[in-house]
């Protein structure tokens, strides 16, 4: 992964890990890298996970609000309704 500041360090950032925090760490280390690179690495992924999910729920929240979207789901939901199963006795 390439960072804009790859060739100058603008933080230097300190923590105290727990026991498992050390084991994740240990296991991303073993994929290669020093602690600096997999810390990028890993606050670049956790990132994009967050983005993705505030996409996510920005998007539910448009169209939850949106009349036509929901009529379409509860037009949907009617039909399923309508599929109930037959067991057999």
């Amino acid at each position: 992964m390439c960072y804009a500041s790859d060739d100058v360090a603008s933080r230097t950032v300190r923590a105290r890990l727990d026991p498992r925090s050390e084991g994740d760490l240990e296991l991303l280390l073993r994929e290669g890298g020093t602690e600096s690179d997999v810390v990028r690495s890993a606050l670049a992924e956790a990132a994009a996970r967050r983005r993705r999910r505030s996409t996510l729920q920005v998007e539910v929240a448009r169209l939850a609000a949106d009349p036509e979207d929901r009529r379409a789901r509860e037009e949907a939901l009617s039909d399923l309704g309508k599929l109930e199963a037959r067991w057999p006795s």
